[in-house]
């Protein structure tokens, strides 16, 4: 679990490195999730000569293990929120109409691959 919790944080930190140093606008933790697609597809290719962990399955427990408690990773971002109502309320109805084109957005971004994918693919 130990060498799992490790490369993905190193990831997420090359992530970072290569956001800030190349001054991309994409998050590093964006990032650090495609450095780790790429890892995982290296490491189904050619499994032999890597440690255990990262072979018998233990990785993929690792990241189950930390989607079942993700919840509690917004419970800072929750407090703050609670800590900042006068900004909230200042500037509620800009945060409200960012939220729902921002969600709109999504839905016909994931709406037009599929149908791309699903045409691609030939169903």
């Amino acid at each position: 679990m130990i060498l799992s919790l490790t490369l993905l944080l190193l990831c997420q930190l090359l992530g970072e490195i290569v956001a800030r140093g190349a001054g991309l606008p994409v998050p590093g933790p964006v990032i650090g999730m495609a450095l780790l697609l790429g890892v995982l597809a290296l490491r189904d290719r050619r499994p032999r000569g890597l440690p255990p962990p990262l072979v018998d399955g233990t990785l993929e427990a690792t990241g189950k293990g930390l989607l079942a408690h993700l919840s509690l990773l917004f419970v800072p971002a929750g407090v703050g929120v609670v800590g900042r109502l006068d900004v909230l309320a200042a500037q509620g109805p800009a945060l409200a109409v960012a939220l729902v084109v921002s969600t709109v957005a999504a839905l016909v971004a994931t709406a037009v691959t599929f149908v791309w994918v699903a045409r691609r693919v030939g169903r």
